[in-house]
């Protein structure tokens, strides 16, 4: 969830207006200052004051399960007028309340770096605060504690141990951040893995430099609000005046990262700031933030990029020799796929760009994403196919912006493909995935659809479920051991799942040989695998194998367990409520049914109770239901995930959908010898 703030401070100086942007900025100021200035903090708080009272507290009333909490929490932002640095300060104050909060005492705190440009870290100051005797006891950090770790060629970690941290510790921390790179003004995140009592953030941003400012997240502030600072920034004969914004948040819950979400970078609670425009004093105006139509252009002429496109005849004769005999352009179109797929090795970085050049590319057999899916819409369209990229943003590198383009939102490239009405995604990097099926981390929502004349929108949707149906039938011999076969067959992306987890192994046998030695207790006489190395069908598994029950000679109760395999041990959902959504990915697919034919001395004690629950909207639903027909005891066991994404007010019905399944498979049959 983003919440504008607000769109721009003014400036003055060179051949800007003042008057009209005065009246835009006295506007702004009047729409922008909130009066519910629940807590008020001037300038942060006085370093080296922890107090009896924080130091004797022991638990946080409102979170009990918290290992730590931050007291006290104040940034500020600033463009220093001296050296035309952008300055960063940052204080906190952290109590530490349980084992698991000890690591709060260890501090990193990456640097950015380009060449000769790098950012400094100043005027560190930080200490631990312990009761001793009664006494308040002050452990600082000394500045040889401060070292530095090379992270490569664009990042370094500055890194410090507060010493003497301990469970009821109060630890401080104090520090300036310099940066030469004053346009990546400072986001602010509100919320972190603990609560925190107090959060505020002070930004100064001369008029000049016009930034968009949002709030990220589901929590409201307690504090906004602007106010205008004269002459804040002087450049020679030029001047500007800065818009002083005031951000603040108190009680502030903790961010969970549960199962089933993408990018927690999506939901924490934040402020973010993107540049759109710089106006400089001698009246040049750089628009930063431009229209698609000059972004479509840029990308089509980059050389790492829009000139790759039309690489395809540095790999002509390949293509040549695969769709020579073919006319149907399906056909054509899941050769070409196949082709690059099994041609290249993904060498496991993403990018939109081209890294290597498809021609050095193409010959190493080497690439990231966008060597490989850009020689695949290359090929696509050598063939006489229409192929178009599509730009998007992984599940893990967070949502884009679509009010306007902001191209460091994107982090991955794929092929779109057209056949009669129907659009195919086609992504080349994962040896397991079918013609149309996209990996999981593709799957977040929409993408930038790059023609040859325009760009657009376009929802990327799965095309497959998750789905697993297994059958099993069993006879109880007098012997005490269950007899029979397990039939496992796995759909969508369960199959590239189970596929890529069998040639993780040196051999198909080495598979069965890992799966026989897990389940403890049964144990395959024999084993058969379908359809392994065809990914246009479903996965089969068939299996012969033998269970031990009980001691046929002195045992007169058997407890059996129907879910051999597909058991749920725990709940994903853990937390009390959700603010933000559940993103399974994918639908979700799971059935199982079990034939068990019993002796005429053996019978079921007790009928398990029939279940049947389903989630609102048509969600989903889970339906278990046991039947004894003379010797034959039946079941049927189906779990039902219909949607990808469920809001979080749908979040407790889940919840309790998946804490019923939970009991339910955890509950043994019995039965008795008559």
């Amino acid at each position: 969830m983003i919440q504008p703030i607000y769109t721009r401070p003014i400036s003055r100086g060179g051949s800007v207006s003042r008057n009209k942007n005065s009246f835009v900025f006295f506007l702004f100021c009047i729409l922008c200052t909130c009066s519910a200035s629940v807590f008020s903090q001037e300038h942060g708080f006085k370093f080296g004051q922890a107090t009896y009272a924080e130091l004797n507290q022991h638990l946080y009333s409102l979170d009990t399960n918290a290992s730590a909490i931050v007291l006290n929490e104040f940034g500020e932002a600033y463009i220093d007028g001296n050296d035309f640095q952008l300055n960063f300060e940052y204080h906190v104050k952290i109590k530490i309340l349980k084992t698991e909060g000890l690591d709060k005492g260890n501090f990193e705190i990456a640097l950015r770096k380009n060449g000769r440009s790098m950012e400094l870290l100043t005027d560190v100051e930080a200490a631990s605060y312990n009761l001793q005797d009664n006494k308040i006891v002050e452990s600082k950090v000394e500045r040889k504690g401060v070292y530095t770790e090379n992270m490569g060629e664009y990042w370094e970690l500055k890194k410090f141990a507060i010493p003497n941290v301990r469970v009821g510790s109060v630890i401080e921390v104090k520090y300036t951040l310099k940066s030469p790179f004053i346009m990546n003004f400072h986001l602010w995140e509100f919320q972190s893995d603990i609560p925190k009592l107090k959060s505020e953030y002070w930004a100064k941003i001369p008029g000049n430099y016009l930034y968009n400012i949002s709030l990220k997240g589901f929590l409201k502030l307690v504090k906004n609000e602007s106010t205008l600072v004269k002459d804040c920034l002087q450049m020679g004969s030029g001047k500007a005046d800065c818009a002083l914004n005031k951000y603040a948040m108190t009680n502030i819950p903790a961010f969970i990262e549960e199962e089933y979400a993408t990018a927690s970078v999506n939901f924490i609670s934040a402020i973010n700031f993107e540049l759109t425009e710089i106006r400089y004093f001698d009246g040049r105006v750089d628009k930063v933030t431009k229209e698609w139509k000059d972004v479509d252009d840029e990308l089509r002429r980059d050389q790492k990029f829009g000139i790759q496109l039309k690489r395809g005849k540095d790999i002509a004769a390949e293509i040549d020799k695969l769709t020579k005999n073919t006319t149907d352009d399906f056909e054509k179109a899941n050769q070409v796929f196949d082709f690059i797929k099994s041609w290249y090795r993904w060498n496991g970085t993403f990018g939109k760009y081209s890294e290597f050049g498809i021609k050095k590319a193409f010959d190493t057999k080497v690439g990231n994403v966008g060597d490989i899916n850009l020689s695949l819409i290359a090929a696509l369209r050598f063939a006489g196919l229409g192929a178009d990229p599509v730009l998007l943003s992984t599940r893990k590198n967070g949502i884009v912006t679509d009010l306007h383009p902001v191209l460091s939102d994107f982090n991955y490239v794929m092929a779109k493909f057209d056949h009669e009405g129907k659009t195919y995604f086609l992504d080349a990097t994962d040896d397991f995935m079918p013609f149309g099926l996209l990996p999981e981390r593709c799957l977040n929502g929409k993408g930038r659809v790059l023609e040859d004349k325009k760009s657009f929108w376009i929802d990327i949707e799965p095309i497959e479920k998750w789905k697993s149906i297994s059958v099993i039938n069993l006879k109880l011999e007098d012997d005490g051991y269950l007899r029979g076969s397990i039939q496992n067959l796995y759909i969508g992306y369960e199959a590239a799942a189970k596929r890529k987890s069998i040639f993780g192994f040196s051999s198909v046998a080495e598979y069965f040989k890992d799966l026989d030695n897990k389940w403890t207790n049964i144990e395959i006489l024999n084993s058969e695998l379908e359809n392994l190395d065809d990914l246009s069908k479903p996965l089969t598994e068939k299996l012969a194998v033998e269970i031990e029950a009980f001691d046929g000679l002195s045992a007169t109760t058997i407890y059996f367990n129907p879910f051999l395999f597909q058991q749920w041990k725990e709940n994903p959902f853990k937390s009390s409520e959700r603010l933000y959504p559940v993103d399974f990915a994918y639908p979700l697919e799971w059935t199982l049914s079990v034939q068990l034919e019993m002796p005429d001395d053996v019978q079921l004690e007790e009928v398990p109770e029939q279940v049947g629950l389903a989630l609102p909207g048509g969600g989903g639903y889970y339906r278990y239901r046991v039947t004894e027909i003379g010797k034959q005891v039946s079941m049927q066991s189906s779990l039902m995930i219909n949607r990808s994404v469920f809001h979080a007010v749908e979040y407790y019905y889940l919840k309790e959908l998946f804490s019923r399944v939970i009991q339910t498979q955890n509950v043994d049959w019995v039965f008795m010898k008559k």
